[in-house]
């Protein structure tokens, strides 16, 4: 896998019908240019929330895209949001109050080359209010989620700020209004402020993917680090204390490049994480799956990606002879995993697993050209929902894709209106 591959930031729906007692649908959301939904989740009324760019609406190069659609993804209302630079959404998250959490970045707003955005609406879409954090280089939010205490955390990269000379990860706390302790303007919070602002990493290139509150009131943030690996990108894997300090964290690799994009927390307390690695697996770039114990362990005692018998955490790849790639993962009401990201960097591929990461099943969607999910969460019918990009389909060059299945991960194979 190249580099660049893994390492990238993707800024990067028809009416639906009855499977058993599943809801199903595929559907494109597009105009002439490129599209592609980052963050997708069911909301409270049953109907979706979909986040990413569009460069076919709004004002500028790219704008930040929300959608809201139906249980049935018809389309309710979208907005868009930016400047006339660049602006996009990685991570979105339906709020206690009915509203909508975006995390990003933007070229329009802020002070560096580029920032991490933060925007908050009402149940409608409509912006409530919106904050830039960076400094005078290249700062993101990859992730976003709101805390027990009605603010907000955020996890992504700074070159702005932290210790290495490249980028570090960068754990941002806020309030419910967005605001932080960081009143210097330098990246970290002091004495009795209480909301703050944590970089983690070393000399080389380190950044954060994902970022889940844990039930102890910390943080779980998950990524990848070349600080501790020479040239090569390994898997990270960092856990905070309610106050951002670290307790551990833990690096997973091998001798090519790895990176984590999705991680949470395990019923059992431990954590799953899902990427890709070059190392390990069956091709060029493999999915990589990694279940932990709570303190970040696997049962990887040989260090070649495979777990063995009586081993009681595990490390799992899928794939084949070309690239494949998980960029979201969430366990099942069933103690299981599902996963989603793309085959052959073509497909859009779905993996269900046991509570084990053995396989019970995988579907692909999509023909020609580049098609790949990335996020997927179960619904509460027990379906899936799936949202990322398609070339396949659609009006324009990339299109958002929003696909529904049911419980066996079974949908329509094409959009239809």
């Amino acid at each position: 896998m190249k580099k660049n591959h893994l390492m990238i930031i993707v800024c990067i729906l028809t009416v639906g019908f009855i499977s058993g007692c599943s809801k199903t649908f595929n559907k494109t959301f597009g105009g002439s240019g490129e599209e592609v939904a980052r963050s997708a989740q069911q909301t409270i009324d049953g109907g979706y929330i979909l986040a990413g760019f569009t460069d076919s609406y709004g004002a500028g190069s790219r704008d930040v895209w929300l959608i809201k659609t139906d249980a049935n993804g018809v389309e309710q209302w979208d907005k868009t949001f930016g400047g006339l630079d660049d602006d996009c959404a990685h991570s979105v998250q339906q709020t206690k109050d009915r509203g909508y959490i975006l995390a990003g970045m933007t070229r329009s707003n802020g002070a560096g080359s580029k920032d991490v955005w933060l925007i908050k609406t009402d149940a409608n879409g409509n912006e409530q209010w919106k904050k830039p954090f960076g400094g005078s280089d290249e700062d993101v939010a990859n992730s976003v989620q709101q805390t027990k205490d009605g603010g907000y955390i955020l996890a992504g990269m700074t070159r702005s700020y932290g210790a290495g000379i490249t980028s570090d990860v960068w754990l941002i706390k806020t309030n419910a209004s967005g605001e932080t302790c960081d009143y210097s303007g330098d990246g970290n919070c002091y004495e009795n402020e209480s909301k703050w602002v944590k970089t983690f990493g070393g000399s080389g290139e380190d950044g954060a993917n994902s970022v889940q509150q844990t039930s102890d009131g910390g943080y779980i943030l998950a990524g990848a680090t070349d600080a501790y690996a020479g040239i090569t990108s390994d898997v990270w894997l960092i856990k905070t204390d309610a106050e951002g300090v670290e307790q551990w964290n833990k690096t997973f690799s091998g001798s090519g490049v790895e990176q984590a994009y999705s991680a949470m927390q395990t019923k059992d307390g431990g954590y799953i994480l899902a990427g890709g690695t070059d190392s390990y697996g069956a091709g060029n770039a493999d999915v990589w799956l990694i279940k932990t114990n709570a303190s970040g362990e696997t049962c990887d005692y040989s260090g070649d990606g495979n777990c063995y018998e009586n081993e009681s955490k595990w490390v799992k790849t899928f794939g084949g002879s070309g690239e494949d790639f998980a960029w979201s993962v969430q366990q099942t009401k069933d103690g299981g995993y599902i996963l989603a990201g793309y085959i052959g960097s073509s497909n859009l591929w779905l993996i269900k697993t046991d509570a084990d990461g053995v396989e019970q099943w995988n579907k692909t969607f999509g023909s020609s050209g580049w098609n790949a999910a990335t996020s997927v969460h179960q619904t509460k019918d027990g379906g899936y929902i799936l949202a990322g990009g398609t070339e396949s389909y659609g009006a324009g060059g990339v299109d958002v894709w929003l696909i529904k299945t049911d419980a066996e991960g079974n949908a329509p194979a094409t959009p239809t209106p």
